[in-house]
């Protein structure tokens, strides 16, 4: 039941949301219910026992005639997952308080209602709630965006629901097909996993979750859509989308591709990862030319992303723990970048980095804070970057020599691009708009604590994450290579 509670309550949250008259009461209602979900979440990890077992196990009838049930648990690599969602929906609410919202009990509505989205596709054991997990994170995002977004936020929407609902039904089409397949007729991720298809098959399945999965995360070169979202979109859905919402996509590689289409996986999966280690070439390439300082975020991203893609499908325990840390890591980085820019942005009124400098002789607390973020974002030791970078670095290396040290340059092009653009906003002379350029406030202060202390402590000593996974990971590396061998 307390798995059922756990994603039950940001629904009931959203439905509160909805019939609020007073925006300001939207915003504390939707923060009170993210913050007592991180309370239930850290009540389970502390419950949680790290072997490799389903804990929390719901299994209820939905639609018996299809056999779909309503089936979902958390293992260690769920777990994270949900910790991620749960730590990172409080902050980016909190966050968006100093934003004036048209309609802002609609917007918080459609936040928790996507927390709950989120939470169903990371603790999903049915392939058929899985994709309406997938479908409900996806619809508000969407809105948000539409509604809430920039000038150009129309044609820019409609280019990122183009994707993702391609790569949808392109996975509900696979699912659909596994489904038929099993000896039970159910959308089971146990029956899925046991069904012994041919290769040519699973090479089909491969692609349609790997295009799915590709588009979310993104991967090259399915990428396109990402850094006119994230530039177009309204800060709170650029942080929703940067930092949680692209994890479903590196999830469902681990928990659904890999382990359904391990044969695809063999054949296609060098192919993946030398798509992913292009995407870091590229992605930091076009990052040192960005003058516009969201569009640099959302390719620093990008490249951050493709290290996470490479680690996984290196397929080893080295770079499977990396990637499940890491997502963790890029999250909070992430976000807390985002929100640094959102802070100078709507006191300039400008993305553009040059216009701006000096910012750390008028704002010394923002400097402080944006440093330690950005130390995170280049994985400077002790910071939360390091131990999953260097983890998927290690993972690539056991996997091919060359592609870790091609993934490795472009974190160095990556450590250049992001201390330049810190160089380029916060230091030198000041100017006009500058010089008057107001700290931050108590909110603000509370915001950059909370990210700096997580990018710190995590940093400092990350082993019980890494303990929490562990056994989980090594457990599913089992199943995969076990299938792999017996073919």
């Amino acid at each position: 039941m307390e798995l059922i509670r756990l994603i039950a309550l940001p629904l009931l949250g959203a439905f509160v949301c909805c019939f609020l008259k007073k925006g300001n009461m939207a915003r504390i209602v939707a923060l009170l219910v993210s913050i007592v979900s991180l309370v239930f979440t850290i009540g389970m990890v502390c419950k949680f026992i790290p072997d490799a077992s389903t804990q929390f196990l719901v299994n209820y009838p939905w639609i018996d005639r299809f056999g779909i049930h309503f089936k979902a648990g958390i293992d260690g690599i769920s777990l994270i997952m949900v910790l991620l969602t749960n730590i990172l929906v409080p902050i980016i609410i909190l966050a968006s308080f100093k934003h004036e919202h048209k309609n802002p009990n609609a917007l918080y509505a459609l936040v928790l209602f996507m927390q709950m989205g989120l939470l169903l596709v990371f603790t999903a054991l049915d392939g058929f709630l899985f994709y309406v997990g997938w479908e409900a994170a996806l619809i508000p995002i969407y809105f948000i965006c539409a509604l809430w977004g920039g000038e150009n936020r129309i044609q820019v929407n409609l280019k990122f629901f183009i994707y993702t609902i391609a790569g949808s039904l392109l996975m509900l089409v696979a699912l659909i097909y596994l489904h038929a397949h099993t000896t039970n007729i159910s959308y089971d991720i146990a029956d899925f996993y046991q069904l012994n298809l041919d290769a040519k098959t699973q090479g089909w399945i491969f692609w349609a979750f790997f295009i799915a999965f590709a588009i979310k995360m993104p991967v090259f070169p399915f990428h396109t859509w990402q850094p006119d979202t994230y530039t177009e979109a309204p800060t709170i859905g650029t942080m929703l989308l940067s930092g949680i919402m692209l994890k479903m996509g590196v999830y469902g590689v681990i928990r659904w591709l890999i382990p359904i289409a391990p044969l695809g996986f063999i054949e296609w999966g060098q192919t993946a990862l030398i798509l992913s280690i292009i995407g870091i070439v590229y992605a930091s390439v076009i990052a040192f030319t960005q003058k516009d300082i969201k569009r640099l975020i959302a390719y620093s991203s990008i490249a951050h992303v493709g290290l996470i893609s490479a680690g996984i499908f290196a397929w080893n325990a080295t770079g499977v723990q990396g990637a499940i840390i890491q997502m963790l890591n890029h999250g909070i980085n992430v976000v807390g970048s985002f929100f640094v820019l959102d802070i100078i942005i709507r006191r300039m009124n400008t993305r553009q980095l040059d216009q701006m400098g000096g910012i750390a002789k008028s704002a010394p607390h923002l400097a402080i804070g944006f440093l330690i973020i950005l130390l995170g974002n280049v994985a400077l030791p002790l910071t939360n970057g390091f131990i999953g970078e260097f983890l998927l670095l290690m993972g690539v290396y056991q996997y091919n020599i060359w592609y870790a040290a091609i993934a490795g340059l472009t974190i160095i092009f990556g450590a250049v691009y992001m201390l330049r653009m810190y160089q380029q906003a916060m230091l030198g002379a000041t100017n006009d708009k500058t010089a008057l350029f107001n700290d931050v406030d108590v909110t603000e202060k509370i915001v950059l604590f909370i990210i700096g202390a997580l990018i710190i402590v995590i940093g400092v000593y990350p082993q019980p994450i890494l303990n929490l996974s562990e056994a989980a990971v090594n457990n599913l590396l089992e199943l995969v290579n076990h299938k792999i061998a017996a073919h």
